[in-house]
């Protein structure tokens, strides 16, 4: 390609964007002992060595796909074989010999990833205000998290209303005392009726109206106290390696009106937190790029700041500090009061122009590891102001691997790194996203690829579910997204993964996660539903807010996740003929036109309320309101599926492409409605040809069949790109 060299530095075969270059010299390098060239040249090495590497694995996704289309074709007019398709997977590779048992031996492992349980957020590392939410989410109010939700229902004077409400408050106060009354018990009575908690001989006492007293059932329970013995500020108990901290005064009102001067209950809550550069981001050139690295930048220096408007003041919002307590020898006991922090790259597929290798786009991953790495050696070498890891590791999550080859090759680029800028070995951990189906079937001998260095795995059933519409995009009409939900392939996905991960010896080690609660503003059916990844042995499990991650956490002092790990691991295992089971409609099964009119304007509205904000606002991550006004958390997971159903659809003669768009057409009205007011939203229907986010949305869909493993990246960030451009056209 061209270089504009008066926007590149050139170092040895790299061209390197001039802010790029310049923000890395003058902002990261400082106090990371890295020589700024000698950074640029390790780089070069690594892509010179990497990147045709890195071309083969992707077209071996491609070939493996060809051969599996022309499987189906070929066999499209018998009765699907298991047993058949099975050994042609074998035979091509694409399904490998299973490993010998193994564990993995990963070391210098931070508490909050190898043995505290707890909720996990995930959020778009290029918004400042949310990264800071998430990451200062370590503690949260219950009573907050009570009052503002519909965890406590609205009837019998128990609304929520501007002003407050004694009647919900006191649903609230309660709900507090049960919390306690379950899970730190007294010794005889209740939580309810105490009117004075104070440290008598080095234990948590209480005082009751009668003038008796008496203490925790289990005393080992009580770890810590602020103020004075006689008359705390707070205690600190313990559950299930959770904390909760009580907390009295009487200078609010809610302690004022409290028996006991209770005014809140902090609870230990988003014990960890993915920095997010890939689904939930939309950063599409340097611009963008520089403000997702200037966000980690700040994380990993403890210096992030971000200002915000509130009652007609300036707001500075920071990173918070550590709680300290007096323990009950007297000495100090400091907990963690931010979330520990891992950060998510962006998948191998993706290309950047932000630099160069002889003339030619690099992988951005590659880029993304070097520099967020280089970023984290201030938290290494304990400059920091916040701290993040206390055992001398960087935690990455991968996304998007296809199989242990592609796991290998994370692997050796990670070995690469630390040496080149000069870290301990396996200082950079790796998290596995178990959301391609090659690796799903192959998830052991992944996890093998990456023993030494493994500290997560996940299931994301979004772009799983993606995945397997794309690979098994000829084998038939896919069913309807509902019902796809309740197939077996999935179910079995689920819980396999939970499977080989205790198999690996991942127990008190690493994370074994679960996905998203899509729901932000349904507390009340998450805490219904959620204990169930806990049941399914995961020891964390993602929420869409600080507000959920505090609910969430209740769930984790319900059921103790440990003992539920170790009964699991005698489960009767899943077998991977279950997880290959494909997702088609019955070809006797023909849809009503109701219902085929339903799926296809339910797609169509999700991928335009969704590709709207992308390609509109660059917003990666929001809450969009689905065909019902409910406001679901959608990123690119979510659309890979909408517009690859669709796709599979189309290709199957179930729609027409006249069919598509007149449903996109009726759906953008109501989008535009759904989002009208919105200041910075540009209605789509107003000009249907010369709206961008609408024929992105229409690119997904015709052109959805053709994309790399169903990937949407490549058609948004083109738009993204002609976007923004069109915007700053009309801005001169």
């Amino acid at each position: 390609m061209d270089i504009e060299t008066e926007h590149y530095v050139k170092v040895g075969k790299l061209h390197i964007k001039k802010n790029l270059y310049e923000f890395v010299k003058k902002e990261i390098m400082p106090k990371t002992e890295i020589i700024n060239k000698k950074f640029w040249i390790s780089l070069e090495k690594i892509l010179s060595d990497f990147m045709p590497i890195n071309a083969l694995l992707l077209k071996k996704r491609d070939d493996l796909q060809k051969k599996i289309d022309t499987w189906h074709i070929e066999n499209r007019s018998t009765k699907h074989n298991p047993a058949a398709y099975k050994k042609f997977l074998k035979t091509i590779g694409y399904l490998v010999d299973e490993v010998k048992d193994f564990d993995i031996n990963t070391e210098s492992v931070d508490d909050e990833i190898a043995v505290v349980p707890g909720p996990q957020l995930v959020v778009p590392l290029d918004n400042a205000r949310y990264v800071l939410n998430a990451v200062n989410a370590r503690w949260g109010s219950l009573y907050d998290a009570s009052y503002t939700t519909d965890t406590i229902p609205q009837g019998n004077g128990c609304r929520n209303i501007k002003k407050y409400n004694p009647i919900r408050g006191d649903r609230v106060i309660a709900r507090g005392r049960n919390l306690l009354d379950r899970h730190f018990a007294l010794e005889r009575d209740t939580h309810k009726h105490v009117t004075q908690y104070f440290i008598k001989n080095n234990h948590l006492t209480v005082h009751f109206g009668d003038g008796t007293e008496t203490t925790l059932l289990k005393p080992q329970q009580f770890v810590g106290y602020t103020g004075k013995p006689d008359n705390p500020d707070s205690v600190l108990l313990s559950h299930h390696n959770l904390h909760v901290e009580i907390k009295f005064g009487d200078a609010l009102f809610i302690g004022r009106r409290d028996h006991a001067k209770i005014y809140d209950i902090h609870i230990e809550s988003a014990i960890t937190t993915i920095m997010d550069c890939e689904d939930s981001v939309a950063s599409v050139d340097t611009e963008d790029k520089l403000n997702v690295y200037r966000n980690w930048l700040g994380l990993m220096k403890g210096t992030l700041v971000h200002s915000i408007k509130k009652d007609g003041k300036t707001v500075k919002r920071t990173m918070e500090p550590d709680k300290e307590f007096i323990g009950v020898d007297g000495k100090p006991v400091i907990k963690k009061g931010r979330s520990l922090m891992l950060i998510r790259n962006v998948g191998s597929h993706l290309y950047t122009d932000m630099v160069l290798y002889d003339g030619m786009q690099v992988p951005e991953t590659m880029m993304d590891l070097m520099i967020t790495s280089l970023c984290a050696i201030h938290d290494l070498k304990g400059t920091s102001k916040r701290p993040n890891s206390l055992k001398g590791s960087v935690y990455i999550v991968k996304p998007k691997m296809h199989g242990p080859d592609e796991v290998a090759f994370a692997n050796e680029l990670f070995a690469r790194t630390e040496r080149a800028l000069n870290l301990s070995k396996n200082s950079l951990k790796m998290g596995i996203m178990d959301e391609e189906r090659r690796t799903s079937v192959n998830l052991k001998a992944c996890i093998k690829a990456a023993s030494e260095r493994l500290v997560f795995i996940n299931t994301g059933f979004l772009d799983r579910t993606g995945d397997d519409i794309h690979t098994n995009m000829e084998a038939g009409p896919i069913l309807p997204k509902e019902e796809i939900k309740q197939a077996r392939w999935l179910q079995a996905y689920e819980s396999s993964n939970v499977q080989i991960g205790l198999e690996c010896g991942l127990k008190g080690k690493a994370q074994i996660g679960k996905g998203m609660w899509a729901m932000p503003e349904e507390m009340q059916k998450m805490m219904k539903t959620k204990i169930q990844h806990l049941k399914a042995g995961a020891n964390t499990s993602w929420v869409p807010s600080p507000v959920a991650a505090t609910l969430h956490s209740i769930h984790y002092h319900r059921l103790n996740v440990k003992s539920r790990q170790i009964a699991l691991m005698s489960a009767v295992k899943v077998p991977v003929d279950n997880i290959l089971d494909i997702p088609v409609m019955d070809s006797k099964r023909k849809l009503s036109p109701l219902e085929i009119r339903h799926e296809l304007e339910n797609n169509a509205q999700g991928i335009l309320g969704y590709v709207s904000r992308w390609i509109g606002q660059g917003v990666g991550c929001s809450k969009v309101p689905d065909i019902n006004d409910i406001a679901l958390m959608e990123d690119c997971a979510t659309l890979r599926i909408s517009s690859q159903h669709i796709a599979n659809w189309l290709h199957h003669e179930i729609v027409t492409k006249e069919e598509v768009r007149d449903a996109m057409k009726r759906m953008a009205v109501i989008v535009d409605r759904q989002n009208r007011d919105d200041k910075n939203y540009v209605p789509m229907s107003y000009d249907f040809s010369g709206s961008v986010p609408f024929k992105a949305a229409l690119d997904l869909v015709l052109k959805g069949r053709k994309q790399a493993n169903g990937y949407t990246e490549f058609i948004l960030y083109k738009r993204r790109q002609e976007q923004k451009k069109h915007s700053l056209i009309k801005t001169i």
